[in-house]
């Protein structure tokens, strides 16, 4: 057995909720996808209206695939490469030039171990704080998916209430696909689009909507 948060929105807030399934071990996507099913019953069994949404590369569902962090693009990067390459550490930083490298190369820079302390974020001449601690990753993912996405696809978002991200462990990570797939729907829900945000004025939305 496992746990997993899952995200929804609740009472004009994203929350995540933990479910307790059935794991099944391995490496091979047919694993993933029944651990993902498994996961998918159990909300299902807890409510009888819930419509789920795996939002990864794992996921059987066209939308869920497509909202992955690893198909969004955002000016042409990866959210991998635009989120490492716009820490700005106490001693360096941001290194821009990680926006050119592969994906897995970006997250492995010694320099983002060598710099000293985290200290913000900067993307396009904007600067975003540690706290909400997703608040910067949200936010990518949102504009990512704004540019990524025609504005029919990113509505089929309204028709799911629960998101998942099978390889999402809180123990291990903080960000995750799934929490901003439900922020994305909050905003769409709420604003009946995706605003052109100020880094402030997401970072005031956020501290309102994210639990």
């Amino acid at each position: 057995m496992a746990e997993r948060p899952v995200f929804l929105i609740r009472s004009g807030k994203v929350v995540g909720i933990p479910y307790t399934f059935q794991w099944f071990p391995g490496f091979a996507v047919s694993q993933k996808q029944k651990s993902i099913e498994s996961l998918h019953d159990a909300i299902r069994q807890s409510d009888g209206a819930a419509a789920p949404l795996e939002v990864s590369t794992k996921s059987r569902c066209d939308i869920g695939a497509k909202l992955s962090a690893f198909n969004l693009r955002l000016g042409g990067y990866t959210l991998e490469n635009v989120f490492q390459s716009a820490k700005v550490f106490e001693n360096g930083g941001p290194f821009s030039d990680l926006l050119e490298v592969p994906p897995k190369e970006a997250k492995r820079d010694p320099r983002l171990r060598a710099s000293g302390p985290l200290r913000a974020f900067r993307y396009q001449g904007e600067a975003f704080p540690l706290t909400p601690k997703t608040v910067f990753y949200d936010y990518i993912y949102m504009q990512a998916v704004k540019e990524s996405l025609p504005a029919e696809a990113a509505e089929a978002i309204r028709g799911y209430t629960h998101f998942t991200d099978i390889e999402f462990n809180p123990a291990r990570s903080t960000n995750t696909q799934a929490r901003a797939a439900a922020l994305v729907k909050l905003l769409l829900e709420e604003k009946g689009c995706l605003p052109d945000f100020s880094a402030e004025a997401f970072i005031a939305c956020h501290r309102e909507h994210v639990e």
